[in-house]
């Protein structure tokens, strides 16, 4: 009579790790693009030098 060797709840699918960790690490790089887009959007004169300024004025 064959008894079934008991299993551990902890197993593991290395695969399915792999696939949830680069999934999460996607969703976060998607966030923090979302968060720069909107503080760009919100305030697009806060990324832009000083100097940018400075070069485009023209003597008149």
């Amino acid at each position: 009579m064959d008894i079934p060797l008991p299993t551990s709840r902890l197993d593991v699918d290395v695969d399915l790790g792999f696939a949830l960790f680069f999934l999460v690490l996607l969703c976060l790089f998607l966030l923090v693009t979302v968060v720069r887009c909107v503080q760009m959007v919100l305030d697009p004169y806060s990324s832009i030098s000083a100097s940018t300024y400075q070069e485009e004025q023209v003597e008149g």
